[in-house]
């Protein structure tokens, strides 16, 4: 739930999705915004585990998202994450074929 960090599912997602970061828009129990904004989001953890990640990574996947959501509006930090991420994922492709 996001209500804690005043950022709705529809701009966490979004402001993630800068940083390269997928992620749904996604209700919570009782939620008081309607679904199209949404207090949640969803994160896909069989693509973290398909491409290898394990629990230290998982780790830093949470920090790098918590600061895109505590500065959804900050452009310097979104790219910033978005570089730590390309990082991250690089040599762990989407796809192994």
């Amino acid at each position: 739930m996001l209500r804690s960090k005043g950022v709705t599912g529809k701009d966490a997602d979004a402001a993630l999705g800068k940083a390269e970061i997928t992620v749904n828009k996604n209700m919570v129990p009782f939620d008081d915004q309607p679904p199209m904004i949404s207090s949640g989001i969803r994160v896909g953890t069989p693509a973290i585990t398909t491409r290898g990640l394990k629990e230290q990574e998982v780790k830093t996947i949470v920090d790098l998202m918590d600061r895109v959501i505590t500065n959804s509006e900050n452009e310097a930090v979104i790219a910033e994450v978005k570089k730590e991420v390309h990082e991250l994922m690089s040599g762990r492709p989407l796809f192994a074929y």
